[in-house]
């Protein structure tokens, strides 16, 4: 289906504005959202100031070191403290732990009340809690569902993610294709399922297919084609972060626009957003939150 097109001027400097000129430049992307030519990808930092989870790997990691502490080595990579955890203490107990750390719920924020409202197409949130869900749910629309990204631990079939419907049921594999919007959690959530990707062990095989697509819904596949991403409250400082994101981008239409601190930014998550042709944006994220919903 043919999506509509409003005029978004493309920056002159290909990847940074800032200043006037970003805040004017946010102001056509908001349109470009509205549009459902931009699919939001959301990261932990779009929940700044909530207390009551972790925001980002390495609080996570600072989390889960409070109930078994990893060596000093290890102590701030999340995804090592994890697998960590399995080895010394079992699969379940990880789970049953990130269960706990994410067992509060997260209000949803304006912003994500705001996107609820828009009916797009695709909106990829990679953190485990369950506010975005949280939002769709109190929208009162039952024309959406969400696909979660599962481990593959104790798996013997070929499955990658799990689909669930507005209710929290687990849907029919092809249900995603009937939903008007369609919420991807890559790396699980805590609701309605407590599924979770995050122990070394988890993306040993997701590793080893991403590049060739396997582990990506087709639905996702096929949404992707037909727009940019907006990244929102994302870090790109851990390779981890950097392959999701340039996987789940993968054949997608563009352009992409990332939210960020320059000054914050890694020489590494600099050259990321060079290499995927992401144009940066140089605003604080409050004001670039209140400019793409006005």
């Amino acid at each position: 289906m043919a999506l509509p097109t409003p005029v978004l001027q493309r920056p002159t400097a290909a990847s940074q504005l800032s200043g006037a000129e970003a805040m004017a430049h946010l102001k056509d992307i908001s349109a470009w959202l509205k549009a459902d030519r931009l699919a939001p990808y959301l990261g932990p930092g779009l929940l700044a100031g909530v207390d009551s989870v972790p925001l980002g790997p390495e609080a996570l990691a600072a989390a889960l070191n409070l109930r078994h502490p990893a060596p000093g080595r290890i102590r701030t990579n999340l995804w090592a403290v994890a697998q960590f955890i399995e080895q010394r203490r079992h699969r379940k107990t990880l789970a049953a732990w990130m269960g706990e750390i994410f067992a509060p719920q997260v209000a949803p924020s304006p912003f994500q009340t705001f996107l609820a409202s828009l009916k797009l197409g695709l909106v990829v949130d990679t953190w485990y809690d369950d506010s975005l869900r949280a939002a769709l749910c109190a929208s009162g629309r039952a024309d959406w569902g969400e696909i979660q990204g599962i481990t593959r631990a104790g798996e013997t079939r070929d499955i990658w993610t799990r689909a669930y419907d507005a209710t929290g049921a687990l849907a029919d594999p092809q249900a995603p294709s009937h939903w008007t919007t369609l919420l991807y959690k890559p790396h699980g959530a805590v609701r309605p399922a407590q599924n979770f990707l995050v122990a070394d062990s988890d993306y040993v095989e997701v590793m080893t297919e991403i590049d060739i697509q396997s582990p990506i819904p087709p639905e996702v596949r096929e949404r992707r084609a037909f727009r940019g991403f907006l990244f929102l409250g994302c870090r790109f400082h851990d390779q981890m972060l950097r392959t999701y994101a340039r996987q789940i981008m993968k054949r997608s239409r563009g352009p992409h626009v990332a939210v960020m601190d320059a000054a914050l930014l890694t020489r590494n998550e600099a050259r990321f957003l060079v290499e995927q042709e992401i144009t940066l944006i140089d605003l604080p994220l409050p004001a670039a939150l209140e400019t793409l919903m006005a």
